[in-house]
């Protein structure tokens, strides 16, 4: 269904089949000088800290807050999560905590989803207790969150769609001052077919049992990733909750230059300012938690839990050979997809050395190499049920899950061992 991977890993596809769209937005930045711009009431530097949203305050965290503030919001939970663990933990046994990270990818994203479905029909899917995802993943994200009974609908956003369902190329207007190539108003009112306020009351309901929806975005103006607790959004008695969810996830999926940004209202010091929210793959392709908090310890049973986290990675990690012709489009194009998939590869190293921090089970599932059918164009219907297809065959059949990133597979400390062990015994 949906656009995007993360503005990293929506290019990705872009780059790999059209370099000229990526020159293109390359191009639209140089010239940005030249044409005129929207105004904007932007969010002054010294209040981009205390803007909230009215009627809807704590619904959102930045990526990169302190540990302190954090660890603040984690005690807040702790309650509740903990009861929910608990009553899933027969006597005896340590409790699991189940975490899902979905990454951005585009059209890739049609992995993702066929192994989620083929995991839940083979009937081993767990419960997520907090599911995160980016773009791409930011929108399948909701679906696994609600649980099994949502899998028609997720196989139906990565089977059904093509390119005119997501958008509409506006290359002309994008050139000439603009705010983007493409306009993504089919992609929003895509999004509104499925996220209705049913689909909201019914993420509300998982919240306030204490499992945890958070959706990244990139505050362009400050440079920094912001997560949206979307289980408090559902909550909230605000009349704009329903457009504020639908808005939080057009602005994860859309990609800056290519597609408009995201403008989400605040207030602050008496006054109301226009934030711009990008593509949360700017800042991040894949996250669990933010480097800053540790999971380890966070108070949610007296018994220690066991952490599992796994992180689907929407692409291949692996290196891909491809001819390069010389000239700047062809070259521009593959040197920006190479530089998505190393800058992706480093997100998994950060969350792989988490993992390794907070005694976390460590899983990781990806594309596989030799995938070979490439998409002639983005979002075309066939490479996407192909590619829906594999991953439902890898997810029912039983996943591997690699335990670490590329170059650190056979590293695996003791420590990792012993939490896979014991996530094993737990999960049998």
């Amino acid at each position: 269904m949906f656009l995007a991977g993360g503005s990293r890993g929506v290019l990705s596809g872009f780059a790999a089949r059209a370099p000229a769209l990526l020159a293109a937005a390359l191009l639209a930045f140089l010239c940005t000088g030249c044409a005129a711009t929207l105004p904007r009431d932007i969010v002054p530097e010294t209040l981009v800290d205390e803007a909230q949203l009215s009627g809807m305050e704590g619904v959102r965290i930045w990526g990169d807050a302190s540990e302190a503030s954090l660890r603040q919001l984690v005690r807040a939970e702790a309650p509740k999560m903990q009861a929910l663990v608990q009553s899933r933990t027969h006597h005896g046994e340590s409790p699991v905590i189940s975490i899902a990270a979905i990454s951005g990818g585009a059209e890739d994203g049609a992995y993702g989803a066929g192994i989620l479905v083929g995991w839940s029909d083979a009937g081993t899917r767990p419960d997520f207790d907090l599911v995160t995802g980016v773009s791409a993943g930011a929108l399948i994200a909701p679906f696994v969150f609600l649980g099994r009974e949502k899998d028609p609908e997720l196989k139906e956003i990565f089977t059904k769609y093509s390119q005119q369902d997501i958008f509409t190329k506006n290359v002309v207007s994008g050139l000439s001052g603009g705010p983007a190539l493409a306009d993504s108003a089919p992609l929003a009112r895509l999004i509104a077919r499925y996220v209705d306020r049913q689909f909201l009351r019914e993420v509300a309901g998982e919240r306030v049992k204490g499992r945890i929806l958070l959706v990244g975005t990139t505050n362009l103006d400050a440079q920094r990733p912001v997560l949206w607790d979307m289980g408090r959004i559902a909550m909230s008695d605000s009349p704009e909750a329903l457009s504020l969810f639908r808005k939080v996830l057009l602005a994860s999926a859309s990609i800056p230059g290519v597609f408009p940004p995201v403008h989400i209202q605040v207030h602050a010091d008496g006054r109301t300012y226009d934030e711009m929210h990008v593509d949360g793959g700017v800042t991040q392709q894949v996250f669990v938690v933010p480097p800053s908090l540790s999971l380890k310890g966070a108070g949610l049973s007296a018994k220690p839990p066991i952490r599992r986290v796994f992180i689907i990675r929407n692409g291949k990690i692996s290196p891909e050979w491809q001819p390069v012709e010389a000239n700047t489009l062809s070259i521009t194009g593959r040197s920006i997809s190479t530089l998505i998939k190393n800058e992706g590869l480093g997100d998994l190293y950060r969350i792989y050395a988490t993992a390794e921090r907070d005694h976390m089970d460590f899983n990781l599932a990806a594309i596989p190499a030799d995938f070979k059918m490439k998409s002639p164009e983005p979002f075309d219907q066939k490479y996407m049920r192909a590619l829906y297809d594999t991953g439902y065959r890898a997810g029912h059949l039983g996943y591997r899950w690699m335990k670490a990133p590329p170059g650190l597979e056979g590293q695996t400390s003791s420590r990792q061992t012993k939490a896979s062990d014991l996530a094993v015994s737990a999960n049998n």
